[in-house]
């Protein structure tokens, strides 16, 4: 996630914050505003459950190319280094085994 992502997150998380600071300290012969989204029923085709599902996603930050690219070449080389690891601990436990434990 970019710097200016978070940011815009934080921002947006603050906001949201306020805003049921703000809805608490109402007296109650205020009403609440109604909600941006209409109450949506859903259908055969496209339940109520994919729609909520496709709006969650939309508001996901999504990582630029880039960033993919970083992070799929450092699991490549942690993946690569930790076989080695392995590799040469099975190497020695199976010389340990084959010289000093199976005579």
């Amino acid at each position: 996630m970019g710097r200016e992502a978070r940011r815009a997150q934080a921002r947006q998380e603050r906001r949201q914050r306020q805003q049921r600071t703000q809805a608490r300290t109402r007296p109650p012969s205020v009403s609440a505003p109604a909600t941006s989204e209409p109450a949506r029923r859903g259908s055969l085709l496209r339940p109520r459950w994919v729609t909520e599902i496709l709006s969650e996603l939309r508001k996901v930050t999504w990582p630029s190319r880039n960033e993919v690219f970083h992070l799929t070449v450092v699991v490549i080389v942690v993946s690569i280094l930790i076989g080695i690891v392995l590799g040469v601990a099975d190497l020695v436990f199976g010389w340990f085994v084959e010289r000093l434990i199976v005579p």
